[in-house]
């Protein structure tokens, strides 16, 4: 119950981090909306670093290190998909291979929950997918390929993050956290310093710019509670049913965008929401 419930607090809070961050990029270049955050989380994790018993072990660097490389690589590539104005296509890729692939690694190394929770992710993976869905535009085939290979390697990258810290030694705290967001930071400083034009750099539309870094910053604090809390959860639970739980971040960012921006919900989000509330049903019965 401990690891089902971090879970879906990690869940909570990349869903909300997405919604803020995906706010933020409208009005500022993407990879510095990912910059802001990735600060943000580095800084807030590191502080907090002390404050948890554990062990700073070489595990601990050597399996943060490698969660931190898939998690920026993984933010720069969302982030560009999102910013291509390919959200449709982009967010149900991201979420359902960030979802899949840990499983079957989880199933491959030899986990074995119960047939009752297999069930439970069984309806949550698609339920991921239609959360995240949206009609999609006529006349878009070329940018539905770009966002597909956008969604599909974020969707890999947070995988192998994922796989990553739950690899990470269990009496460690939150030092593999602190390892990823710094990381993490390197990746997403070398990405945007390559990304962002000389004229571009610190640009943002004039009236929104304030509200952009505000909303960037908020989302990087949430970002690194989503990092502790899923640390937290691998540590109590299977990776088979954490990294799914996970994954169903994209249901917190569909109902702000319904309640805040008055997006409408399609059937298909609707389904998929029923769908995803069964499988987490299932997945805490079993």
């Amino acid at each position: 119950m401990t690891a089902v419930l971090l879970a879906l607090c990690a869940a909570l809070a990349y869903g909300v981090s997405d919604f803020l961050s995906g706010t933020a990029s409208r009005l500022m270049h993407y990879g510095r909306v990912a910059l802001v955050c990735q600060s943000v989380m580095a800084v807030v994790t590191w502080a907090a670093v002390g404050f948890v018993p554990g062990d700073a072990s070489m595990d601990a660097l050597l399996w943060g290190a490698l969660a931190g490389v898939g998690s920026g690589a993984g933010t720069v590539m969302l982030y560009r998909g999102l910013g291509s104005g390919q959200m449709n296509v982009v967010a149900p890729l991201s979420a359902a291979t960030a979802a899949v692939v840990p499983v079957a690694f989880g199933l491959i190394t030899g986990e074995r929950p119960s047939v009752v929770i297999l069930l439970g992710v069984v309806l949550i993976v698609p339920g991921i997918g239609l959360i995240s869905s949206v009609r999609a535009q006529p006349g878009g085939r070329r940018r539905v390929m770009k966002g597909t290979v956008d969604g599909t390697l974020a969707g890999a990258a947070f995988a192998i993050s994922y796989i990553a810290l739950d690899g990470a030694p269990s009496g460690a705290g939150l030092w593999p956290a602190a390892y990823t967001q710094l990381s993490a930071l390197a990746v997403i400083a070398l990405a945007a310093a390559l990304l962002i034009r000389p004229a571009n750099r610190g640009h943002a539309v004039a009236d929104g710019a304030r509200r952009a870094h505000v909303a960037a910053v908020a989302a990087g604090l949430l970002g690194a509670l989503a990092v502790a809390t899923f640390l937290f959860a691998t540590d109590h639970g299977l990776l088979v049913v954490t990294s799914v739980l996970t994954s169903l971040y994209p249901a917190a960012t569909v109902i702000l965008a319904r309640v805040l921006l008055a997006e409408r919900t399609s059937r298909a989000q609707l389904v998929g929401l029923t769908l995803a509330a069964a499988g987490i049903i299932l997945v805490v019965v079993g």
